[in-house]
């Protein structure tokens, strides 16, 4: 099932990216890198003011801060060696990296599967027990559900990143891809890999499905709450608190449904590379506006922060002269 690693003749994978054509792969080098940086801001942002606004010291945004920690490491996993090959000739990644990329993915993807859900528990205390929510939401239970997450999602990272690597790769190298993901890489071993497939979905059930199938169930109860509440001004003022996250569990397992659920006869090459770019580069940009625009918290806590630094500069100017 898994021959000895020495048989391993593969030293590294050409990856074909999203095109061969080079004047796209410049176009698309700026607009990724535009994306990168814009992701990288906001997500950065949402962490500093978690950090340092006091209205922010909530469970709610305790969990997007680890969101946003995800996210951040999440686009870093991937999108600076895209970057590098939208320039480079030779798009190669060493086995040793492709492994390394292949685990980090894997991992963060997991540990968004039960942060989301974490965050759904949030919002299901807070409508449905609000009188309880301090008691319940206590910052131990908090920080064990967030470090249950993390490890939760590096342990099946682990699993199934260690016996994808038990596998020999004997060639062919070319991976149609921009990036090394489990799926891809266990079509390139040269043995039989349905055990290492069974095992991944298995994974993929247990840590994605039912996670999202407890968050349908959860909001199942929120709606049910919501529709309770007798003025209209409530009911919107409750969803409200809900939408960004119920936006950004759409975007993210829709797209990771569309590529790890489906029976592989069914998988074409472009629609998964154009799902993963979208769970993968695109909502981890996404999710800082979508938790801010409509946050009135949020963007309180920013303006607050612009207005301190602001008066800490004209402080500044008028000491100095």
């Amino acid at each position: 099932m898994h021959p000895n690693p020495a048989f391993r003749r593969v030293e590294e994978f050409i990856l074909l990216g999203l095109t061969s054509n080079r004047d796209i792969q410049i176009l698309l080098f700026v607009i990724f890198l535009y994306f990168y940086i814009i992701s990288l801001v906001g997500n950065i942002i949402i962490i500093i003011l978690s950090r340092i606004s006091s209205r922010l010291h909530t469970p709610m945004y305790f969990f997007l801060s680890n969101l946003s920690f995800l996210d951040i490491c999440y686009t870093s996993c991937i999108v600076p060696k895209m970057l590098i090959h939208f320039l480079a000739v030779k798009k190669t990644i060493s086995f040793n990296g492709c492994a390394t990329q292949m685990f980090i993915h894997l991992s963060l993807g997991s540990t968004e599967c039960y942060l989301l859900l974490s965050m759904a528990y949030d919002r299901y205390v807070a409508i449905c027990a609000p009188l309880h929510y301090t008691n319940i939401m206590h910052p131990i239970l908090c920080i064990a559900m967030a470090t249950g997450s993390w490890v939760g999602g590096t342990l099946n990272s682990i699993v199934n990143t260690v016996l994808a690597l038990q596998l020999p790769f004997c060639g062919p190298n070319v991976l149609n891809h921009f990036f090394c993901e489990v799926p891809l890489i266990l079509e390139m071993a040269c043995a039989d890999t349905s055990f290492n497939k069974t095992v991944l979905f298995f994974f993929a059930m247990f840590v994605a499905m039912v996670p999202f199938f407890l968050i349908l169930i959860t909001y199942c109860y929120i709606i049910s709450s919501i529709l309770k509440i007798r003025t209209s001004v409530g009911r919107r003022k409750a969803f409200s608190t809900c939408a960004s996250h119920i936006t950004v569990v759409s975007l993210f397992y829709g797209a990771a449904i569309f590529i790890y659920m489906r029976p592989g006869s069914t998988h074409g090459v472009n629609q998964d590379k154009m799902a993963t770019l979208f769970y993968s580069v695109i909502t981890p940009m996404l999710n800082p506006m979508i938790y801010t625009l409509r946050n009135k918290d949020v963007i309180g806590a920013l303006v607050d922060l612009v207005q301190k630094k602001s008066g800490q500069t004209n402080d500044l100017v008028i000491h100095t002269r």
